[in-house]
């Protein structure tokens, strides 16, 4: 049984930082490729970053691209998204999600193609 459990999300103001995280149990966390997505109030799920099961292959949203970062931890069966230079546009509840590779494993960027999801942590920036 896969769960993912967000945390770190709170209250910013633009131009903050902030690190939000996603601790994994289940199967052996280095057979899952991982995705931050988040969704803001009335929009569509989007895709925020993604990252490979070894953790050296990612790729970003064009939004958020040269401010966030996404990286894993193996060891600690855990994935973070680090977020500088908030905006307003940036509030949403922030979801991990994880797809299991037997074999290989890629950045995956569509939200149909994850089959673990957290139950989300919120983030607002305040202007």
């Amino acid at each position: 049984q896969v769960q993912l459990v967000e945390s770190g999300g709170g209250l910013v103001q633009a131009g903050g930082s902030l690190r939000v995280s996603c601790t994994y149990s289940g199967r052996t966390f280095s057979n899952y490729a991982m995705g931050w997505f988040r969704q803001a109030p009335g929009k569509e799920r989007e895709f925020v970053a993604g990252i490979n099961c070894g953790g050296g292959v990612t790729s970003y949203a064009d939004s958020v691209e040269g401010r966030f970062t996404i990286a894993r931890d193996n060891a600690k069966n855990t994935l973070y998204l680090q977020m500088n230079g908030l905006t307003p546009g940036d509030t949403a509840v922030y979801y991990c999600a994880a797809k299991y590779y037997r074999v290989g494993c890629y950045v995956i960027k569509g939200r149909n193609d994850y089959t673990y999801w957290g139950q989300g942590t919120q983030v607002t920036v305040s202007s």
